[in-house]
């Protein structure tokens, strides 16, 4: 029998603590709501936040962490970039990384990307409607052709990404607004997934769909056996010539 996957959720876990109207919604924080959803999949689970050292991302925590989920949003810049370079490290070499709503700034994600991550956006608590666009993408499985969200921020286009290697969801929003919500990308030898929902003053994260998107990201992104791959040599032909 295959070991569990093992999960690591990682929640800057600023807003559950300044502002009262996300206590309410979370009041042990986003990240419990998620580690509770993936340890209920059968997940190894630990969560790790802003305040702790190294971020609760040591190098010992990494090497034991198939998939990495991210949220943060008002304290990207108080990532140290030491730690940030680690967990860069650690997809290329393999490991996972669920990037979660605002987390398309965090600098792990933007290291990755290339890019600057911008967007629009507009919080007015308007329905969002997630299709999905690749009915065969094992992210899907289980689930019906849309997410219907009642309320949630807007991201809007044009979203600074590199294209993605396979797009999974688009969203539609009441304003009119569609956006690239459900993104797959490979970096190195680690997948890496972002999914738009999950807004801090909105119960996204307790809605059964959105976190069976999670639960099944974590699977398509946890590491598989790969063949050994040596760089920074010279080997010796393999054919006579």
């Amino acid at each position: 029998m295959s070991s569990p996957i093992r999960v690591t959720v990682w929640n800057e876990g600023v807003h559950e603590k300044t502002h009262e109207e996300v206590r309410k919604v979370y009041p042990n924080g986003m990240h419990a709501v998620i580690a509770e959803a993936l340890q209920g999949a059968g997940f190894t689970t630990r969560t790790a936040t802003l305040d702790e050292p190294e971020h609760g991302l040591t190098q010992e925590v990494l090497a034991q962490t198939d998939v990495l989920t991210w949220w943060g949003h008002m304290a990207h810049n108080r990532v140290e970039d030491a730690i940030a370079d680690r967990v860069a490290k650690r997809v290329l070499e393999g490991m996972g990384l669920i990037v979660l709503h605002s987390g398309h700034m965090s600098k792990p994600f933007l290291r990755l990307m290339g890019t600057t991550g911008a967007l629009k956006w507009r919080e007015i608590g308007e329905r969002e409607r997630l299709w999905v666009v690749d009915p065969t993408h094992p992210i899907v499985q289980g689930l019906e052709e849309q997410i219907v969200i009642e309320h949630e921020e807007m991201y809007g286009e044009h979203f600074d990404v590199p294209a993605p290697d396979q797009l999974v969801y688009v969203s539609w929003f009441q304003g009119g607004e569609v956006f690239r919500s459900g993104c797959c990308w490979n970096r190195g030898m680690g997948k890496i997934f972002y999914f738009r929902p999950g807004h801090e003053t909105y119960p996204t994260y307790y809605q059964k769909e959105v976190q069976q998107v999670i639960i099944n990201a974590v699977k398509w992104a946890a590491p598989v056996q790969l063949p050994s791959v040596t760089y920074w040599h010279k080997p010796e032909p393999l054919e006579k010539f």
